[in-house]
């Protein structure tokens, strides 16, 4: 395994922020972004507060902001270092899998929602049908998600056996 101390750190920072602008163009918040591109990047696949604001140079507040972001969408788990009060931010090889399927209670809720719609609206007013494709459109891909995530887990394991 290679020594990140070792590591042209200059390449390393210019890909985390390329992959960063490009989660953001994807619609997430930039400094979240930056913070998990960091976490991927590394190794050990986990930093303090203290390395991710070392290493991409903000507050301890950013870090804090961007962490709590993360965590919130599945997408880093937080963890106590052994011995000490400090907080470790790790990213998981399956961070993906987790943040899509997390995903499935915000589907359900948007649903439902649509559901309402369609009756508040009558389904069969332009508004109604509208709202009755849209409810269609999610519970289709709500039913595609849980496939593929089904297929997902047997290419992994497959593909990278037990490894996080």
């Amino acid at each position: 395994m290679t020594d990140e101390t070792e590591r042209d750190q200059e390449a390393v920072s210019k890909f985390v922020e390329s992959f960063a602008a490009q989660l953001v163009e994807a619609g997430m918040q930039r400094m979240p972004a930056r913070v998990f591109a960091a976490l991927l990047s590394s190794d050990a696949g986990a930093m303090t507060s203290g390395e991710l604001g070392s290493q991409l140079q903000i507050s301890p507040a950013a870090v804090s902001g961007a962490v709590r972001y993360l965590a919130q969408t599945h997408m880093v788990s937080r963890e106590r270092e052994p011995g000490s009060r400090r907080e470790r931010y790790r990213v998981q090889g399956n961070q993906w899998y987790e943040a899509l399927t997390n995903r499935e209670a915000v589907l359900k809720r948007w649903e439902a929602a649509l559901r309402e719609g369609v009756v508040s609206l009558g389904a069969e007013t332009p508004a109604g049908r509208r709202m009755a494709e849209t409810l269609a459109f999610f519970e289709f891909v709500d039913g595609e998600i849980a496939a593929m995530m089904e297929r997902w887990r047997v290419h992994r394991e497959t593909r990278f056996g037990g490894a996080t």
